[in-house]
């Protein structure tokens, strides 16, 4: 057999709840039906999704899954960052939905991912078909991170990552690596965030900014940088 398709089909509890969302992200309408059963078919180039409404459906019960494998995979979760920008005034990064950033992953062999957890509580995994894995292990303060990614991104269990961060960055050693610091300090914010703590968010932003970093160190965390700006945003004004 050859060109088959698999399309994912995943619970929701309003079509008008995923439907603005995956707009904001580029993905089209392709289909949309109210009764006798709510759907909806969405497009987004060669991604198809399928979406199926159930009432009193409660996205923290999903398990609804689906891996994506894409070339560019930090093309991607900049395009829909930006959607979220020009939708939301800024990228989603706690509570459902939200978008994590791309990061190694230690139990996808190295290879870097993302998630968006949509507004039905689906996981949709993105991982990088040509990226190059992480090889070797660093020890220290950036095994404890890759860690924590697995159950902060992965598992989706924000207190644990928290907690296995939160030693790490206690020891003495912490800041021997300026960059790994910057990384772990910036996502214990993240995890802040999703945690309800907004204030521990902030002053972990705090300190990643004032890790000094060379010229070269800045330029490679850029994109970390730019979602500490995203993490400050996404604070409660007052």
């Amino acid at each position: 057999m050859a060109n088959e398709t698999t399309i994912p089909l995943l619970p929701c509890r309003s079509l008008d709840d995923v439907a603005p969302f995956y707009q904001a992200l580029g993905f089209e309408v392709t289909y949309r039906q109210e009764r006798p059963n709510p759907y909806l078919t969405l497009r987004r180039e060669d991604l198809h999704l399928h979406f199926f409404g159930m009432a009193g459906f409660d996205p923290a019960d999903s398990y609804g899954s689906c891996l994506v494998v894409v070339d560019d995979l930090v093309a991607i979760h900049g395009a829909f960052a930006d959607g979220l920008r020009a939708a939301y005034g800024k990228v989603l990064v706690a509570g459902v939905p939200r978008m994590t950033r791309p990061r190694p992953r230690r139990n996808q062999e190295g290879h870097s991912g993302f998630s968006i957890v949509d507004p039905g509580g689906n996981w949709i995994r993105f991982v990088g078909r040509a990226t190059q894995a992480e090889t070797g292990d660093r020890g220290g303060l950036a095994r404890t991170l890759g860690n924590a990614v697995v159950q902060g991104d992965s598992r989706g269990n924000p207190g644990q990552a928290a907690r296995i961060l939160d030693g790490a960055l206690a020891r003495p050693d912490a800041a021997d690596d300026p960059a790994v610091h910057v990384e772990a300090l910036v996502y214990r914010a993240e995890l802040a965030l999703q945690l309800g703590e907004p204030e521990a968010a902030r002053e972990l932003v705090g300190k990643a900014r004032s890790v000094p970093l060379d010229d070269e160190s800045r330029a490679r965390l850029a994109g970390t940088l730019r979602h500490a700006e995203d993490l400050l945003k996404a604070l409660p004004h007052g």
